[in-house]
């Protein structure tokens, strides 16, 4: 199973800012007892690359990958440091070519149709659409997929514990980014018990869209 298989099997993925590395291994392990075992941890702090290497290396069957990627070598930091998966906020089509041609699962970030076909020229299928509450929801990705029948998306920004069955509903949607499980808050006071139960409400509305 490929790495967006197994995302699109998980179905929601967490989308993660550490402002210490120490909080990785209690996040992650309170993820994956909420039924999640996957995060995305974003570049947009500086224990990014750490948090990736302590997550991978203590909790290997754990899919992690990187967000908020924006230069080629983020994507080699993030890739030594274990990820496996990258997602980028945009579509710079030299990070999207520099990813397909190293073999790298990639999600660029889109929102509307000429940037969906910046990714396809690109030879990538599978985007992340954001922000997507903010660019109209599920209805404009309904609108957006019409005329691309090979482009499936994972929309991010916006999305909660109420709103997220009915993406996972729709088809052409392969998982949903989300932060709600894993506010910032909750982690630097260290509330993981709180995460997984998060998680768990999470990942049961996954179970039971999708089964």
């Amino acid at each position: 199973m490929d790495v967006l298989e197994q995302l699109s099997k998980i179905g929601i993925v967490p989308v993660v800012a550490l402002d210490d590395a120490k909080d990785a291994a209690p996040l992650a392990d309170a993820l994956m007892k909420g039924g999640l075992p996957c995060a995305e941890v974003t570049f947009r702090t500086d224990a990014a690359e750490e948090a990736i290497r302590i997550m991978s290396e203590k909790y290997p069957d754990m899919l992690v990958g990187a967000g908020t990627v924006l230069t080629t070598e983020q994507v080699d930091r993030a890739v030594a440091a274990g990820a496996k998966f990258i997602v980028a906020p945009g579509c710079n089509p030299k990070i999207v070519r520099y990813c397909v041609e190293k073999n790298i699962p990639m999600a660029p970030g889109v929102a509307t149709a000429s940037e969906i076909e910046q990714a396809l020229e690109c030879g990538v299928t599978n985007v992340k659409f954001f922000p997507a509450e903010a660019n109209g929801g599920l209805n404009m990705i309904k609108n957006l997929a019409a005329p691309y029948v090979n482009v499936n998306f994972m929309p991010t920004g916006g999305l909660n514990i109420n709103n997220v069955r009915d993406y996972l509903q729709y088809d052409r949607i392969f998982a949903c980014g989300g932060t709600w499980m894993v506010k910032k808050n909750l982690i630097s006071e260290g509330k993981f018990d709180e995460i997984e139960r998060l998680t768990r409400e999470a990942a049961d509305i996954v179970k039971e869209v999708r089964g």
